[in-house]
């Protein structure tokens, strides 16, 4: 296929994707909207609406706005969108209209209420007479998710392409992505839509050679969730690979100085919000009031507040979760959880060796550079088209083969998975990401958050894709053989995982 023709397939495919984006939010705000017209709300937190405890004239919230919320030409209007506020939504709406006042509050991090806070006050300001304040800021949360979402998708879709060199395989993990099942968290006012915005984006840049932006665009994520933190993960597998190719393909060892000062540097800018925030947290809690009614965690060698605050109010902790009366969640967070292991398992089956060890010095080119991440664009991806390579994918096809009586894997699914990218060391530092978020929420976390909390991994949705391909070639080989069309469990994880995008809308 000439390059020409592969540019218009993927311009053809970015805008079918960001139509896919389109048609699900607009698919669930509508069922989000029919389901509080027919149905009694789950959440009754909505009304918890006091005073802001720093009420003056000088704060964003004057007297007149709240003077004003009760006034309002559009009541009706007005109280249908404050009722959605439910949730974490009344967290952030309150950190956006009042400013951090309670010390939970400081658990949910500043970027999307100071969002919310810009866009209400400088775009949707003339709105407030005919609603109110509140539901002003409750539109500006809504617009922000739904079109950082719509974004986030694109860049997911360009960056399946530079992962996974295949516009048909990025097309399916795009729609899939597009309907994920915690796909009802972006269209409310959660932080999902901002850090799936700036943590896909900033991959792709990091994956394009753009790297200063991608610290910038990573930095934001970690602004917006505490999770974004981890993105500092990938500068540092791109330095290992690069110091790697220094000392034993370039044999130019002095560059491993620069090269770790380079990854400690852009890892520390992400590290940055969060810290800062943070800090600033322990600045207006502890310095802020009388020693003697200091809190606890303030005195701690390390007072790291986040941490104080999700293990003494939510009760978060290693395997404080392990309860017996938690085992509906656990059986709520087991299918994307499964699909996690299975992503992983399957990857490290195919190829061992690029598993262990952590692909160094098994994808070189001719020309001896990084093969992944790398700061040289030209240099970013391994050469797989190269002889060597080659061989190696006829390797395993013949080991995969010879374990078919045992496997129960089909030989034209052997091909599929010999010619899919997903299977390359490309996707190796995105599974090892995914792998230690789900260990994390299993072990650690409330686990029935684990479906939100994975939900922004691309490499899920890549072997989505890949399952979606390998399970029709299956039961094409299962019908020329004579037999019924068996799946194995993470084709059926998939199948029970994905139909459930729609459900949680009735809890909106």
């Amino acid at each position: 296929m000439s390059t020409e023709s592969k540019n218009n397939d993927t311009q053809n495919h970015t805008r079918r994707v960001l139509l896919c984006a389109i048609a699900s939010r607009i698919t669930l705000l509508s069922l989000m909207v029919m389901w509080r017209s027919l149905l009694s709300p789950y959440d009754t937190s909505a009304s918890l609406n006091p005073i802001c405890l720093s009420m003056n004239s000088s704060h964003p919230v004057s007297v007149a706005d709240r003077a004003s919320a009760e006034q309002v030409l559009l009541p009706g209007i007005a109280s249908f969108i404050e009722e959605s506020i439910v949730w974490d939504s009344v967290y952030f709406i309150r950190i956006a209209e009042c400013g951090y006042e309670y010390e939970q509050s400081y658990a949910f991090l500043p970027l999307l209420p100071m969002s919310i806070s810009l866009i209400a006050n400088k775009v949707l300001r003339p709105l407030v007479p005919f609603i109110g304040y509140r539901a002003v800021l409750a539109l500006s949360g809504y617009m922000i998710s739904n079109v950082a979402f719509v974004l986030a998708a694109v860049y997911f879709y360009r960056l399946s392409v530079i992962a996974l060199k295949d516009p048909e395989a990025s097309m399916r993990a795009s729609a899939l992505f597009c309907f994920n099942p915690a796909s009802v968290f972006y269209s409310s006012i959660y932080s999902e839509s901002l850090y799936a915005l700036f943590s896909i984006g900033g991959l792709c840049f990091l994956m394009s050679g753009a790297n200063l932006i991608s610290v910038l665009w990573l930095a934001l994520s970690g602004s917006a969730r505490s999770n974004g933190v981890l993105n500092a993960g990938y500068f540092c597998f791109q330095s290992m690979h690069q110091i790697y190719s220094a000392i034993f393909v370039r044999k130019r060892p002095s560059m491993v100085f620069r090269i770790l000062f380079a990854g400690a540097l852009r890892s520390i800018c992400i590290f940055i919000p969060f810290v800062a925030f943070q800090a600033f947290g322990y600045y207006r809690i502890c310095h802020a009031h009388d020693p003697d009614r200091i809190r606890p965690w303030c005195k701690a060698r390390v007072p790291l507040l986040y941490s104080f605050i999700q293990s003494h109010y939510w009760g978060v902790g290693f395997l404080r979760y392990f309860q017996v009366k938690q085992l509906p969640n656990f059986l709520l967070a087991s299918p994307i959880l499964s699909l996690a292991a299975a992503s992983i398992y399957s990857y490290a089956k195919f190829d061992p060796s690029i598993f262990l060890t952590l692909g160094l010095g098994t994808c070189y080119n001719g020309k001896g550079s990084a093969l992944i991440m790398h700061s040289r664009r030209e240099n970013m991806v391994p050469n797989f088209a190269a002889p060597k390579q080659e061989n190696e994918n006829l390797r395993r096809s013949r080991k995969i083969k010879a374990e078919d009586a045992d496997t129960r894997i089909s030989p034209v699914e052997n091909d599929v998975r010999v010619k899919s990218r997903y299977y390359s060391v490309v996707t190796l530092p995105f599974l090892l990401h995914v792998g230690f978020m789900a260990t994390t929420a299993f072990l650690v976390m409330h686990v029935q958050v684990a479906t939100r909390f994975l939900s922004a991994s691309p490499p899920l949705y890549w072997f989505a894709s890949d399952l979606m391909v390998s399970g029709k070639t299956k039961r094409l080989a299962f019908t020329q053989g004579g037999c019924g069309g068996e799946t194995t469990w993470p084709h059926r994880t998939l199948l029970s995982l994905f139909p459930f995008a729609l459900v949680p809308s009735t809890l909106f």
